[in-house]
């Protein structure tokens, strides 16, 4: 068996890269999978059987990883991080008086 070998920087400043993941997808996916392993014990601990731990964690797991490549691929570095601030602004602003506009201007 030979030793794998995994390219994490593409070069000088781009945003880190692994396995199709970028920036900081890199970090939920890791954060996913400490959520799973507490989800695991959790259910291990309250009795539930193996086989149901596994199937329930495999198939949360699945989901979530596909969810998260998704991301990554649909918005990129930082374009999840725009789609959420754009959900922020208001769409209209309404006003009933111009005293608000009027007090901006001094």
């Amino acid at each position: 068996m030979g030793n794998s070998i995994y390219h994490i920087n593409k070069g000088i400043n781009k945003s880190i890269e692994f396995q199709g993941l970028r920036a900081q997808y890199i970090w939920y996916f890791g954060g996913m999978v400490i959520i799973l392993m507490i989800v695991f014990a959790v259910l291990y601990i309250a009795g539930a059987g193996t086989v149901i731990c596994i199937s329930v964690i495999g198939a949360a797991g699945t989901y979530m990883s596909i969810k998260i490549f998704a991301m990554s691929k649909k918005y990129g570095e930082h374009g999840l991080m725009k789609a959420m601030a754009k959900k922020q602004v208001p769409k209209v602003l309404k006003s009933y008086s111009r005293k608000f506009f009027q007090a901006m201007n001094k």
